[in-house]
């Protein structure tokens, strides 16, 4: 999608000075962010879901017979005031 640089130049100029400095701040990591070397990308896609997001101790838990607890559960057994998934 094409952005019309002139309508971005009237939203800047629309914000207060520390949005402004804020916004000049993004802008600048999105063209560092764009100038990088993206290799690291592809050794993220080597590494399985699995292995990337769960810990040792996860893992040995998800191979125990300890059960699973549900949320509504844990809400009901140690009065949380959340609701959990």
């Amino acid at each position: 999608m094409a952005v019309d640089k002139k309508v971005l130049h009237e939203m800047i100029e629309q914000l207060s000075e520390s949005d402004q400095k804020s916004a000049y701040e993004f802008l600048l990591h999105l063209l560092q962010r764009s100038k990088k070397d993206h290799k690291w990308w592809d050794e993220v896609e080597e590494v399985s879901e699995e292995e990337a997001l769960l810990t040792e101790e996860e893992k040995r838990q998800l191979q125990g017979d300890e059960g699973y607890v549900t949320g509504g559960d844990a809400k009901r057994e140690f009065g949380l005031q959340v609701d959990l998934p």
